[in-house]
């Protein structure tokens, strides 16, 4: 039976894009994979706890020297780990905040780089690939080429260097000028950000068109 995992890591509820475009993507994925299942997590709303000092060194640690806090941070380890090799297609709602990807992203990349679980101690080989990953990203402003702020987009540029180790490869959908409703100053950007976004939709919507409807 096919299984998505869908995160999403916007702080902004329902007048987020990126979660629109999340939830668009589990639709249509849930219609060309009639019973599948599906583990959803956010965030956004309940956001991981950063690597410190109380659990972080669990991941230099052996399993058989863990203090309490390094014991509770490497089951959490396990558990987004499991998540992700559960699923055969996992969806990210990422949205671009001061230029790079929510902390929570972060939290949430740190976890997953574990010796043991994601990768193979001997080979070094990443055990997280062979499966779809899909980035649906948002983003205020305009960053393409030739644009003032070409490259400044660093949460595209780091997010699979971020997750290399693991074997995971993501497919990146980006709908920008996400502000240029609500910022005076970009109104004249309106009809950019509505063809971006309709773009982004469209690509949603062929995701999976030729997947098979079989459970």
């Amino acid at each position: 039976m096919a299984h998505l995992l869908h995160i999403d890591s916007s702080i902004q509820g329902d007048g987020s894009t990126s979660r629109r475009l999340t939830a668009r993507a589990a639709a249509v994925w849930r219609a060309a994979h009639p019973g599948g299942t599906v583990t959803y997590r956010d965030l956004g709303k309940d956001p991981l706890p950063h690597l410190d000092h109380v659990g972080g060194l669990a991941r230099m640690v052996p399993a058989e020297h863990h203090t309490p806090g390094q014991a509770a941070s490497w089951a959490l380890t396990e558990q987004l780990v499991n998540e992700v090799k559960q699923a055969d297609t996992v969806l990210l709602g990422l949205p671009l905040y001061n230029f790079g990807a929510p902390s929570s992203v972060k939290a949430w990349v740190d976890h997953l780089i574990a010796v043991g679980l994601s990768i193979d101690p001997v080979t070094n080989e990443g055990l997280l690939g062979g499966r779809e990953f899909i980035v649906l990203k948002s983003r205020g402003g305009g960053y393409g080429p030739g644009t003032p702020r070409e490259g400044w987009d660093h949460a595209e540029a780091w997010l699979p260097h971020g997750l290399s180790l693991t074997g995971l490869t993501p497919r990146f959908i980006t709908a920008e000028l996400t502000l240029a409703k609500v910022n005076p100053a970009m109104s004249e950007l309106i009809p950019l950000a509505e063809e971006s976004l309709a773009a982004a939709e469209r690509e949603i919507d062929r995701l999976w068109s030729s997947a098979s409807v079989a459970a």
